[in-house]
């Protein structure tokens, strides 16, 4: 063979081997997946950092270090392990890239992608939600943080709203709800349908339903706790989106080298355009309120103009003093309004008159955190939270005027503190304040009428706690203690918080959480159309009498199972909570106007099996539960169904991308929560005549979601979105809750249904 033949040969052989080595370059983002699932790390970085670069993905045969070092070699990017499964992923040379001055305790990752991507389950037990990372899920081309939560085993609301998630079983206000550390008082927009909290700002999201940190306080039921980023980047970026309900944008910018701002606002398009997703919306809130119920004046019938928007605006501003010294403030407004004008012609007489409710939470926080060396820091945070919700209803048939306030203003101080003895055991500590002051008032002209109550509850609490993790990471402890002194009752509380995980085998891990807690703060409601009958929740404090503080215990032990990219897991759990009243309960059977203590326990199983694919995943999720109320002054002292008690709760659902499109379909079903009949249809004493309480079903819940999205580039330095969502794909009819009321000694049967067949499309930028 010539040399010529013998060279073109050889060249021949170098660009195939070239070409096969382009064909196995994949986009780093696709890269990382595969090894977020391989060795369940989580990747962090900006995404300017990792934009337009390609890798190959490594040998499965490596180990994590080994791959991180083939990436370091075959792209201009460092990436750093800095244990308990976080990964950094820098620009710049080798040597350039260094540890934080103390590198932060993080939760070990478990599983990756728990069911969809940006969803992942942590050492402790608790669940992080990732909105920049965030994929899809069905029925929700947004990452809504609350609406995402709802999708997690264990987690359902019985009105399908944001605003009355109940975790385990439990009530919305026994959930704590923090907001870069600052407790939140109100959650949704369009009174529960929308999360008041922007997910383009959000870092990430923390659930934790059992086996709480000793640092927290309150959430008897769980925990959600939103921070915002707090790190700054030095980059620039921004977004803005729409879709059939608001609009929004934000930005993150540097205005020096130590202080960067970041920003977001978002407001409702609803008093602009009536689109169908808030027609539909619109239908399902407002039901059997003041604003949909027309009354009747001599024969007029009074017609109303609503006008109804929402906004809310939050910021970060990032200041680092030194190397060792950072400082933080934050701050968050969420509002909602409506109003409308009834009119009626009574007697002859014109009249016109507006009614209105508006609800609103101002949030703000300083943060001051102190490196005092590679092994010990300190946090000062100081905060201020006031909420506020206020009605102004306008009886014309009967000349009257109903003003209803009820406002919180709670102010807090947490100091603390971190010591790292080793790699492995970590010890913290902290003394915290808080003092919550809550107001309600009512004012009736005709009759004349006033009544303002005012109360305050001062809360000094230490807890200490000590997070340890073997050297082969198979074993974790967390084990810490938590004391809470209520000076207005003179109670000092003790909270004993206890999370456990060990691997037993290759493939499996068990887990063991309990906790201790107690608060101070609910919500009641005194009558049914409060508030127009729209918020008629409204915030109280104990009182040590008819208003006992909350208290739970909780224990639960869990099994996980993860093999390839088969993900597997069972948790059982008994929760119980005392110090419960049933005004706080929502009763609307005989007991909507009894006032009694008691108390509800919860028997329960959650089972969750995800098997993930290269181009998408599918889960299946189960809960079972048997959720009793006992009340010893009520149905002989015998336990009874709670009215949040869903026994059985059934998902399955998947994800599938192709090319730049994501699509996700799934079917939602669960038993009928409880409900009470009737013995017959004779009033007695201008009353319904019940039967015993909850001892009936309303018929089963059936949903399927659709959602899609598609993402391209709109040039080099910035990316578009467009998605399309449906909420109850087949308009399935269901019944969230039926009651009874008595007019003209004949009974009145009221039914509240579920949203309807609701579509939803979005546009959105980023740059």
């Amino acid at each position: 063979m010539s040399k010529t033949l013998i060279s073109f040969f050889l060249v021949l052989c170098f660009l195939g081997i070239q070409s096969v080595k382009a064909q196995e370059l994949l986009p780093l983002p696709k890269v990382l997946d595969t090894l977020q699932t391989r060795y369940s790390v989580s990747f962090s970085y900006f995404d300017s950092t990792i934009q337009n670069t390609s890798a190959p993905i490594p040998k499965a045969s490596l180990t994590l270090e080994k791959a991180l070092s083939f990436l370091n070699q075959n792209t201009q990017l460092h990436f750093l392990n800095l244990g308990n499964g976080q990964v950094v992923i820098q620009k710049g040379n080798q040597t350039a890239l260094k540890k934080p001055f103390i590198t932060q305790v993080l939760d070990e990752i478990l599983i990756t992608n728990y069911l969809t991507k940006g969803i992942n389950l942590n050492k402790h037990g608790s669940i992080t939600i990732d909105p920049e990372n965030f994929g899809i899920l069905p029925g929700l081309i947004e990452p809504d943080i609350l609406q995402t939560i709802q999708s997690l085993p264990g987690i359902n609301s019985v009105d399908e709203t944001v605003s009355n998630l109940n975790i385990r079983g439990g009530t919305h206000d026994q959930n704590l709800i923090l907001w870069d550390g600052i407790k939140m008082y109100q959650s949704g927009h369009f009174f529960g349908l929308i999360s008041a909290f922007n997910p383009y700002l959000t870092d990430n999201v923390s659930v934790i339903k059992n086996g709480t940190s000793a640092q927290y306080t309150d959430g008897v039921s769980g925990t959600i706790n939103m921070r915002l980023n707090d790190t700054i980047t030095g980059q620039s970026e921004a977004g803005l989106g729409i879709n059939s309900i608001y609009l929004d944008g934000y930005f993150k910018t540097p205005l020096s080298k130590k202080l960067e701002l970041q920003l977001s606002a978002r407001r409702s398009i609803t008093d602009w355009i009536e689109t169908p997703t808030y027609n539909q919306y619109f239908e399902r809130i407002f039901q059997d309120t003041d604003v949909t119920n027309n009354q009747q004046a001599i024969n007029q019938t009074i017609t109303k103009n609503e006008a109804f928007y929402f906004y809310d605006v939050s910021g970060k501003l990032l200041y680092d003093l030194s190397k060792k010294d950072k400082l933080r403030l934050s701050f968050l407004t969420v509002n909602n309004n409506l109003d409308y004008l009834e009119q009626a012609t009574i007697n002859d007489d014109e009249k016109a008159l507006r009614s209105g409710l508006t609800q609103s939470n101002f949030a703000s926080g300083l943060e001051y955190k102190r490196y005092w060396s590679n092994r010990f820091t300190s946090t000062l945070h100081i905060y201020a939270t006031k909420y506020e919700l206020e009605a102004t209803n306008y009886d014309l048939v009967n000349d009257q005027r109903l003003i209803q306030e009820n406002d919180v203003l709670d102010t807090g101080l947490k100091l603390n503190t971190s010591y790292n003895f080793n790699k492995n055991i970590n010890w913290h500590n902290g003394y915290q304040f808080f003092e919550v002051g809550v107001g309600n008032l009512q004012n009736v002209n005709n009759p004349t009428f006033n009544s303002y109550t005012k109360e305050v509850v001062r809360t000094h609490a230490l807890y200490s706690e000590v997070d340890a993790t073997s050297n082969t990471s198979k074993t974790h402890l967390r084990l810490g203690i938590r004391g809470n002194y209520y000076d207005k009752f003179n109670t000092f509380n003790f909270e004993p918080r206890l999370s456990f995980s060990q691997q037993v085998s290759r493939y499996f891990r068990v887990e063991v959480l309990g906790e201790f807690k107690s608060q101070a703060t609910s919500q009641i409601i005194d009558l049914q159309n409060d508030f127009l009958g729209i918020e008629k929740r409204r915030w109280t404090l104990s009182n040590n009498q008819d208003r006992p503080l909350v208290k739970s215990k909780q224990a639960s032990l869990g099994i996980h199972y993860k093999r390839n990219r088969l993900v597997m897991n069972a948790v059982a759990y008994f929760k119980k909570v005392d110090g419960i009243t049933t005004r706080g309960q929502g009763f609307q059977n005989q007991y909507q106007f009894v006032n009694a203590i008691g108390n509800y326990q919860v028997f329960g199983a959650d089972f969750l099996i995800n098997r993930q694919f290269d181009k998408g995943s599918a889960w299946l999720s189960y809960s079972y539960s048997e959720n009793d109320y006992t009340f010893n002054s009520l149905n002989d002292g015998n336990p009874f169904p709670n009215n949040l008690d869903i026994t059985h709760n059934l998902t399955f659902a998947g994800t599938y991308t192709i090319n730049r499109f994501n699509f996700a379909l799934g079917v939602n079903w669960h038993s009928g929560r409880p409900t009470t009949l009737l013995q017959d249809s004779t009033p007695v004493n201008g009353t319904p005549n019940f039967g015993r309480p909850n001892q009936h079903q309303l018929e089963d819940y059936f949903r399927t979601d659709f959602s899609s999205t598609y993402s391209f580039d709109i040039s080099k330095t910035s990316k578009g979105k467009v998605g399309l969502s449906i909420w109850n794909l087949f308009n399935q009819k269901y019944t969230l809750s039926r009651y009874y009321s008595v007019n003209n000694n004949s009974i009145n049967t009221i039914e509240k249904t579920a949203l309807g067949m609701t579509p939803n499309v979005s546009f959105r930028i980023t740059f």
